[in-house]
């Protein structure tokens, strides 16, 4: 019976897979016709170009030879005619004037609606340089249309566009939007681009982020330099980072933001400043900035390693669905819906996964997933932005095998134990977030910015990293009933912020100065508890957490910028945070059984926090290919309210962080940046297995180099090698307790889990290479690798090196054919993926602790438990290959 079932999922496997390679061929072979359907009478078409003059460089300013870009809010009539033009990004007054006198003698063809011209307003860039600009062509006049016999093979495409330059506001589009008959690119400009605060402060585009597959948006991390990604608790449990020498665990020393919303959640039963990045699918990531080092006073809690901010919008405008099926019976469908006459930031996205999971059935998992932006123009030139966004996902997990089993081939590498303690664990996660942002930049330089949000978000979790060591604490009779320990977070949470930015002020004929004022709030509601479950009836038979939280948060921050000249730049301020916290814990002051009742249990208690420090940076530009920087900061992550006493003065972990760095930009599209830094942490937080969650350790100082090349010589390549030598040490270690008279830590010691080496490596080719039914057919190859160098574990234990490669080919053709088919529109495209490609055995995660499993596998272990550490595992996937279609429309 069980091989007729088998035989039948075998075929129904087969049958999706020759249902799928049949669907993809005919699609890519389709032809033009069936893709281009016509253009829908009530979409809205945007105003183009019919005559257009170029603005005068200001001849008052050749001699400093400045290369800048104005961008203009410009408001076309229903005549073609401009009627209105503001500033809205800034590149001087000089600029700006001239800009605008060129850009009120344009004329337009009106934007049309429903077949009637309608009033727009639309954003146009000006690329000033002081070397002469390409005189643009005259209109050519209109050809007639070709016979459909008559066509030629598609024309070679256009030379590739002038890149784009990076000003203090945004990023703008090259001088060619001027060119007469084109439509005007309105959907990227004037993206927010925040200074730079050290030579550690990296920007990573959609170019990088797209070159090798990634999974999760938590595995778009990997593209920073110094940054690896884990997941070893499942598809359900936050992801584990590594940061510059620090182990963030699920996000307690990395400050994590999409838009304005913070990710970590602080007093998280799980782990300090747990945060899931899964609410955030990774296709709608437009960029991501991650600040190596805490240098910016914007950066708030958590923000001890670093922070990683997440920027969402899609570039390529229109309907797109993709479709996945691979290994382990992995299927995804995604839908993305980006309209075309709204911004890049108007979306709406959907997924859903599910997977058996690899290994022997264990890791199952079912997520799903929505997030929607969209943004509205306001009087007076304000904007607003409205994000929503979702998640749900639940999880069977393998938990951990000590190694000395596998060796002993007792279970296999990437199975797990038979037993019911260990076959019971599983993880769910929700979460629902909203955030509404209204912002105002001024043509003066000037900045107004204010934003709401609120987030509820739940977690419960069933693991067992020790087998069966623990007992009762309310009956110490209990024990041997298995290490299944069941933990659960429900938060609510509501915060909003505002900021406001000066315009820039001469202060001499050599400086000017600027100063931007910030402040954020956030309240708290948390309910947590932690128990100990019996499989297979997950009966409790242990108390160990039952507690409500209150906390709330208030932040404030100021920064001023001081040009000394067009060479050097001091940026610089302060940052203020409090926290209140209200805890009752409800099995607090427990009585143990051996003892008379003299009281109730629970344990009411308040306290409060305040942690303020300075930030600053010194950038010198001696030529102007070149820049060099040296930052320092003071942050701070917050405590753990469970640890608090009555009227404690929350012990904030507090951090000092020192940089210099250079950055290099030859030119030719090539970038490479070294650092060398400094980090001192008050305390530091570690896995602890019995409990299944972190616990304070003692100082600890992280020494190390970051080298970083980025290469993008044109547009079909894009390469990114880093790499990130790091010593961290334990400066001073726990003192010995009743409950851990020989802690796993002594002072000197390499930090456990920190790997020393971390490199990575990305790369994105794509070409044209042939044509296919009238239209061209373009290749693209993906690549990326990791290699994490042996890391110390506790008890003078190290874990086996690691290195993981991933790589993506796919083919997109375009559903146009003759002339345009070289201009975008709607395209499918063919790929395949392979994660780990070379089917390496590793671990995604190795712990060092004593644990007792009497029903592995053959086993023949003593009744006593052994005090014996032993090396753990958590096991990688092992090779996974996935086919996927997308269809853009």
């Amino acid at each position: 019976m069980e091989n007729a079932v088998n035989i039948r999922r075998a075929l129904a496997s087969r049958g999706r897979w020759l249902s799928f390679c049949c669907l993809s061929a005919i699609a890519l072979a389709a032809p033009a016709a069936l893709g281009q359907p016509e253009p829908h009478p009530e979409a809205p078409v945007a105003p183009q170009i019919l005559e257009h003059v170029d603005p005068e460089y200001p001849p008052d300013r050749l001699a400093e030879g400045v290369d800048t870009t104005v961008t203009l809010f410009v408001t076309v009539e229903k005549d073609g005619t401009v009627s209105d033009a503001v500033v809205a990004e800034s590149g001087g007054a000089a600029f700006d004037d001239a800009a605008m006198k060129a850009v009120r003698r344009w004329r337009f063809s009106p934007a049309m609606r429903g077949g009637a011209p309608v009033r727009a307003r639309i954003r146009v860039p000006f690329h000033f340089a002081p070397g002469p600009h390409e005189e643009q062509p005259a209109p050519a006049p209109a050809e007639a249309p070709e016979p459909a016999d008559q066509r030629a093979a598609p024309p070679p495409p256009p030379p590739a566009a002038p890149k784009p330059v990076e000003f203090a506001g945004g990023v703008a589009g090259p001088h060619a939007v001027a060119e007469p008959g084109k439509p005007i690119e309105i959907h990227v400009q004037g993206r927010p681009n925040p200074p730079r605060r050290a030579a550690s402060d990296f920007r990573i585009g959609r170019a990088a982020l797209s070159a090798a597959p990634h999974a999760t948006a938590a595995d778009l991390l990997r593209t920073a330099p110094g940054v690896h990604v884990a997941h070893p608790e499942g598809e359900a449990v936050a992801q584990r980072i590594f940061l510059r020498g620090f182990d963030a665990e699920h996000g307690q020393d990395v400050e994590l933001r999409v838009g304005p919303i913070p990710l970590n959640q602080r007093s998280h039963v799980h782990g300090q400043g747990y945060a899931d990045l899964s609410v955030i699918i990774p296709e709608v990531v437009r960029s991501l900035r991650v600040v190596e080092g805490v240098y910016d006073p914007q950066q708030g809690d958590f923000a001890v390693a670093g922070s990683a901010y997440f920027d969402l919008g899609v570039e390529e405008r229109g309907l797109q669905l993709k479709g996945t099926l691979g290994s382990f019976g992995t299927r995804r469908l995604l839908a993305i819906w980006a309209p075309e006459a709204e911004s890049e930031d108007t979306f709406g996205a959907a997924v859903v996964r599910a997977t058996d999971g690899f290994g022997d059935g264990t890791r199952g998992a079912i997520s799903g997933g929505a997030v929607g932006q969209y943004r509205v123009p306001l009087p007076d030139e304000y904007s607003a932005l409205l994000h929503v966004a979702a998640h749900g996902s639940r999880a069977n997990l393998a938990g951990v095998l000590r190694r000395d089993d596998i060796e002993a081939g007792r279970v296999d590498f990437h199975d797990a134990y038979p037993d019911l303690a260990a076959r019971a664990q599983s993880a769910a996660s929700t979460r629902l977030e909203v955030a509404l942002s209204v912002e105002r930049p001024s043509d003066d330089g000037s900045q107004k910015s204010a934003w709401l949000w609120a987030a509820t978000s739940g977690y419960r979790s069933r693991m067992n990293f020790t087998g069966y060591t623990l007992r009762s604490r309310r009956r110490p009779d209990w024990v041997g009933r298995g290490d299944l320990i069941e933990q659960a977070n429900q938060d609510a949470a509501l915060g909003g912020g505002l900021t406001y930015r000066t315009p820039r002020i001469p202060l001499a004929p050599w400086l000017t100065g600027q100063i931007a004022v910030g402040a954020e709030v956030q309240t708290d509601g948390i309910e947590q508890a932690q128990n100990l479950l019996q499989p297979p009836q997950n009966e409790t038979w242990d108390q160990r957490i039952d507690a409500s939280i209150r906390l709330i948060g208030i932040g404030a921050h100021a920064d001023a910028l001081l040009e000394l000249s067009r060479y050097a730049r001091l940026r610089g301020g302060l940052r203020a945070d409090l926290l209140v916290f209200d805890v009752d814990d409800r099995i607090g002051n427990f009585i143990p059984a051996a003892q008379k009742e003299t009281h109730i249990e629970g344990f009411r208690r308040t306290a409060a926090g305040l942690a303020a420090g300075p930030r600053a940076t010194l950038e010198i530009d001696p030529l102007p290919e070149l820049r060099v920087s040296a930052s320092y900061g003071h942050g701070y992550r917050s405590p753990q309210a469970r640890l608090l006493e009555d009227g404690d003065n929350a012990p904030f972990a507090t951090v000092r962080s020192y940089e210099a760095g250079a950055t290099l930009r030859p030119g030719g599209g090539l970038s490479v940046t070294a650092a060398a830094y400094e980090t001192r942490l008050s305390y530091d937080l570690a896995f602890d297995a019995a409990e299944g969650a972190l616990v304070r350790i003692g100082r600890t100082t992280r020494r190390g180099l970051v080298a970083y090349l980025q290469a993008a010589p044109s547009p079909t390549l894009t390469a990114g090698v880093s790499a990130t030598f790091v010593h961290a040490t334990l400066d001073e270690p726990p003192p010995p307790t009743p409950a851990n008279p020989s802690p796993p830590y002594v002072k000197g010691q390499q930090l456990p889990f920190v790997p020393p080496v971390v490199v990575r490596a990305d790369l994105a080719l794509k070409r044209p290479l042939f044509t296919l039914a009238g239209a061209p057919v373009e290749g693209r190859l993906g690549y990326g690798a990791t290699f994490l160098s042996p890391r110390p574990l506790p008890y003078a234990q190290v874990a086996a090196p690691v290195f993981v490669a991933d790589a993506s080919l796919s083919l997109r053709r375009s559903l146009r054919v003759g002339r345009g088919a070289a201009q975008g529109g709607p395209w499918i495209e063919v790929g395949v993926e392979a994660q780990n490609l070379l089917d390496a055995d590793y671990a995604d995660t190795e712990y060092s602790f004593k644990s007792y499993w009497p029903r592995a596998a053959g086993a023949s272990q003593p009744s006593i438990p052994s005090e014996l550490p032993a090396r753990h595992i958590s096991a990688g996937p092992p090779r996974s290959i996935l086919a996927n279609v997308t269809l853009s429309l």
